[in-house]
């Protein structure tokens, strides 16, 4: 009989091409993850590995072998879904990995709705960006993460993965309510050519998309601040120092300071949930996923509200809902 645990040792050596990447992952040592593929080769009888200068390469019988692990993993993480839906309460602890806008605005309503209606569900969190958290996710680190697709910026399809959309959220222009820099005949994207930004690197897709929209409004922006932190974005706008875009799901809460006003062609981000395809049943993962969407459409519920946001005109002021 094959040795599971070694058959997903396979697999990740599959994904990642080197043991000492497999060993990260995995919390192993190099020669750990070495020793436990050549037991694998014994059970199977056949040679798995070839080696290559100073890495290894998988023959075409260990790719073959490497698929049929993936649909057994599968298959066990439905085993378990099943076996966990057959019990009272929905119980253990569910890891999540996210980027930082969600943990701030929704993940703590999250937390409260979880403690109250499923109080032997524990949830651990880590904020991370989305390649790290689907390497995290591939590997069994998480259970769950949450991602984001900029518009014109298609995320890729990923096999055996299970994604499922959450919300949409519009992203704005922010501008300081007083600078002087900032002349108040300047109401359009095109009119600040000349003026300082914050944006997230441009390695991410976030900073991608950003720089983006200024080059298709005429200009190169003069990115004075690099950060991937949009908290940090919106302290600098509020404080008279650049321009930022600030997605809704921030800007409802950070909007002091701040003149918000719609962007050409009103884009947004789409935000989802992602989980390996066999765990998609499990009641953890239902669980969080539908406090996740309740707590997402009263977030949206609040916009309409005197404390929400409003486009009216190319301006977002407050009142009334984000929608266009």
């Amino acid at each position: 009989m094959l040795n599971v645990p070694r058959l997903r040792i396979l697999l990740e050596l599959q994904r990642r091409g080197t043991l000492a990447e497999v060993a990260r992952v995995m919390s192993y040592t190099p020669s750990a993850v070495s020793q436990q593929l050549s037991l694998l080769e014994k059970e199977s009888g056949v040679r798995l590995l070839e080696p290559v200068g100073r890495g290894v390469t998988l023959t075409d019988a260990a790719i073959g072998l490497a698929a049929h692990a993936e649909i057994v993993l599968r298959q066990l993480e439905e085993a378990e879904a099943d076996l966990a839906s057959a019990q009272s309460a929905v119980q253990g602890t569910l890891r999540v990995a996210s980027f930082q806008t969600v943990v701030f605005a929704i993940v703590p309503a999250v937390l409260d709705l979880l403690a109250a209606e499923e109080p032997s569900l524990t949830v651990e969190f880590d904020q991370l960006q989305v390649v790290a958290a689907y390497d995290g996710l591939l590997s069994h680190s998480f259970d769950l993460i949450l991602g984001e697709e900029y518009p014109g910026m298609p995320e890729p399809v990923r096999a055996n993965i299970d994604r499922a959309d959450l919300a949409v959220d519009p992203l704005l222009l922010a501008v300081p309510s007083e600078a002087a820099w900032l002349p108040s005949a300047r109401t359009d994207l095109a009119g600040l050519f000349d003026v300082p930004w914050a944006m997230d690197p441009p390695d991410s897709a976030t900073g991608t998309w950003a720089r983006s929209v200024c080059r298709a409004a005429g200009f190169e922006p003069r990115v004075r601040f690099v950060s991937p932190d949009p908290l940090m974005h919106a302290h600098l706008v509020r404080t008279g120092h650049a321009a930022a875009f600030i997605p809704a799901l921030i800007a409802a809460n950070q909007s002091d300071g701040l003149d918000l006003r719609a962007l050409p062609g009103r884009p947004d981000r789409t935000i989802y949930t992602a989980v390996r395809a066999g765990r998609g049943g499990h009641p953890a993962i239902r669980a969080f996923r539908a406090a996740l969407a309740s707590t997402a459409a009263a977030r949206t519920s609040e916009w309409n509200t005197a404390d929400g946001l409003r486009i009216q005109n190319g301006l977002v002021t407050p009142e009334t809902s984000l929608a266009p």
